[in-house]
C-alpha cells in the first residue's frame, strides 16, 4: 500500500457477515468455516466476540471434544472493530498492533469482516 492509497474498508471487506451462536459446538462452527471458505465468524449475542480457525485448532490441540466444546468456550472476546470508512493502511496498522488477523466491521451494527487475507489481496 502506498501513502496515497485512499481505499476504504467498505471497498474490500467480506460481506455478508457470517455469524454463529455462542452455544453451537465448535465442530459445527468449523464445518461452516470450511463450507463457506472463511476463517472467522462473529458470535451472535456475544457482545463483540469472534471465533476463528485458530481458536478451534487450539481447542483441538488441547484435546477438547469438538462436539461437546461450545463456541463460547473458545471464542475471542472483546475484539477490536473497524468502521467501513477506515483506510486500508489504518487496518493493516491495527492488525499489526493488536496481533490479529480479523476485524469485524461495524456501522451501527456488524456489517462485514476484514481479514489479513483481504489486506494482502488488496496490496497485490
Amino acid at each position: 500500500m502506498n501513502l496515497h492509497d485512499r481505499t476504504r474498508v467498505s471497498e474490500v471487506m467480506s460481506t455478508p457477515l457470517e455469524t454463529v451462536a455462542a452455544d453451537v459446538p465448535i465442530r459445527e462452527a468449523a464445518r461452516r468455516m470450511h463450507d463457506d471458505d472463511i476463517s472467522a465468524l462473529v458470535v451472535t449475542a456475544g457482545g463483540g466476540c469472534i471465533v476463528t480457525q485458530s481458536d478451534i485448532v487450539g481447542a483441538v490441540a488441547e484435546g477438547k471434544d469438538t462436539t461437546e466444546t461450545l463456541v463460547q468456550d473458545v471464542m475471542t472476546e472483546d475484539v477490536e472493530t473497524v468502521t467501513p470508512d477506515l483506510l486500508m493502511e489504518e487496518v493493516a496498522a491495527m492488525m499489526t498492533m493488536y496481533g490479529v488477523k480479523h476485524l469485524p466491521v461495524v456501522d451501527d451494527d456488524y456489517v462485514g469482516m476484514i481479514s489479513s487475507t483481504d489486506v494482502a489481496a488488496h496490496i497485490s
